[in-house]
């Protein structure tokens, strides 16, 4: 079943989907780039249609379906700190951000982890810090993706702060990761699919 974006208006879209991340070869399979890499994995799981070119809101759009919903899976094809200029486009008022969901990565959670979370802070990731700003509210879904490793005993190996954080999360997820990132990617789409059809505090409280 293939599964076209049908309609930018809000009337035919139920929820928004972003996947943060930055475009162009250079960024794929980046850390930074997990939310991107997700919401690409799930439309290809849901048999849509080929991402299109949208000039409008600079990015790269195609359509998906959670139960009786109409989602509108978005990629922005601006670098991370400019991803509310997508958002924008898709999201018109602060009560429909209450029907948008961002995928994204986060270094504060373990690679194969995933966190679910409404209405809160940035917590210094700047494409969240851009799409704040841009529909003017917190209160939308956000889908954290754990990108940092971890030792045997558990203890997540962060980089310092500083530059040694931006060469770190720009820098490619080694093959052995690629295949935890997988199974994660599959726990990401049924958590779109959750707070879709079931709500934000539902879907938390089965996948936090």
């Amino acid at each position: 079943m293939h599964i076209s974006l049908f309609c930018y208006t809000a009337t035919i879209m139920s929820w928004v989907v972003i996947g943060l991340g930055n475009p162009g070869e250079e960024y794929e399979n980046t850390r930074h780039n997990a939310g991107r890499m997700a919401l690409e994995y799930f439309a290809k799981k849901q048999g849509a249609s080929e991402w299109k070119e949208d000039k409008k809101s600079l990015s790269r759009t195609t359509g998906g379906r959670a139960g009786k919903n109409l989602l509108a899976l978005v990629l922005p094809n601006t670098f991370m700190n400019k991803s509310g200029n997508a958002a924008a486009k898709f999201v018109k008022s602060q009560k429909s951000a209450e029907k948008m969901i961002v995928v994204y990565d986060d270094l504060d959670l373990p690679l194969g982890k995933i966190k679910i979370s409404f209405d809160r802070g940035s917590g210094g990731h700047k494409g969240i810090e851009s799409i704040v700003r841009a529909v003017k509210t917190k209160k939308f879904s956000r889908i954290r993706i754990g990108v940092c490793p971890s030792t045997a005993t558990g203890k997540m190996k962060k980089p310092e702060a500083g530059d040694g954080v931006v060469d770190f999360i720009l820098n490619r997820f080694k093959s052995s990761e690629m295949d935890e990132l997988k199974k994660v990617f599959k726990t990401v789409g049924e958590a779109v699919e959750a707070i879709a059809t079931e709500g934000a505090m539902t879907a938390m409280n089965r996948f936090n």
